[in-house]
């Protein structure tokens, strides 16, 4: 495996990898989910590309970036199992030196829900994405189904600038009681752990009321609202039916959909989602 710390070891290295690529975007911290999509990545691919980059641009609070989980050497092994060939771990002075002063703006898709809540963090996560796009130049990019407005925004960037990139959503992967893997979990507290596992059980209790033919997004949302509101340990920032694709709002719910909750636990924002519909998400990603 390489290792590449500049843009120009990034394209001497890429120049020689064979086939079809795929990238994996990643900040570090590497959980399941990450690793999924990493094994979806080798699976499909002749030749796997990560980066590794903790992004300051898709942070709108300084204290929460500086909190952000790093062990690089960790990471490193990791992608090293699954079998990734070249690894880009720029330092922020290769991603943003001096002067730089361009960022991509989403658009309307980035407007609402998380990006309500994170004002910027969309811009950050575009331009970043965009520039690791120019830079790996991959046949396919593989993004995790959790973070599902990211998935939309990035592929809105890619139709809209004709990126020559294939986007790929993997299932999200949980731990047995639900809960939604993240590099965030490991800053919960016991007790903060258990509350998260709110976020996932609204959720199901929607899912459950669609599988029973509740069609009424006000009536499915609630559902989820009232569950995480009857934990006292989470804060709820928003439960919401939208259709998957532009993430408009809904008069009845038809798919697709997705169902998209975000709560603060102990200070930590966690997302999650369900996504209904067929086609939206990889089955091979789990």
């Amino acid at each position: 495996m390489i290792v590449a710390r500049t843009r120009a070891s990034l394209r001497d290295a890429r120049a020689r990898l064979p086939g079809t690529v795929g990238v994996v975007p990643t900040m570090g911290a590497l959980h399941e989910g990450h690793r999924a999509l990493l094994r979806t990545a080798r699976r499909r691919e002749r030749s796997v590309v990560a980066t590794l980059f903790v992004n300051r641009t898709q942070f709108n609070d300084p204290a929460d970036y500086a909190a952000y989980p790093r062990d690089e050497g960790e990471d490193l092994a990791a992608f090293e199992a699954c079998g990734v060939d070249l690894v880009f771990a720029p330092p922020v002075s290769e991603m943003y030196p001096n002067g730089f002063g361009t960022r991509i703006d989403p658009g309307p898709i980035a407007a609402e829900l998380e990006g309500a809540r994170r004002p910027g963090h969309f811009a950050g996560v575009a331009t970043v994405v965009a520039k690791l796009f120019n830079l790996t130049r991959p046949t396919r990019a593989y993004f995790g189904q959790k973070d599902w407005q990211q998935t939309r925004v990035i592929a809105r960037m890619v139709e809209d600038l004709n990126l020559p990139i294939d986007p790929v959503i993997v299932p999200t992967v949980r731990n047995p009681d639900g809960l939604a893997l993240s590099s965030r979990n490991v800053r919960l507290t016991p007790d903060q752990r258990q509350a998260a596992t709110a976020l996932w059980r609204g959720l199901a209790s929607a899912r459950d009321a669609w599988d029973d033919d509740e069609r009424s997004p006000a009536a499915l949302a609630e559902l989820v609202r009232t569950t995480i509101r009857a934990e006292p340990l989470a804060k709820l920032e928003y439960a919401e039916v939208r259709h998957a694709l532009t993430l408009e709002p809904v008069g009845r719910a038809r798919p697709p959909l997705v169902i998209a909750v975000a709560a603060d636990i102990g200070g930590i924002g966690l997302i999650d989602n369900v996504v209904l519909g067929d086609g939206l998400v990889d089955d091979g990603g789990a």
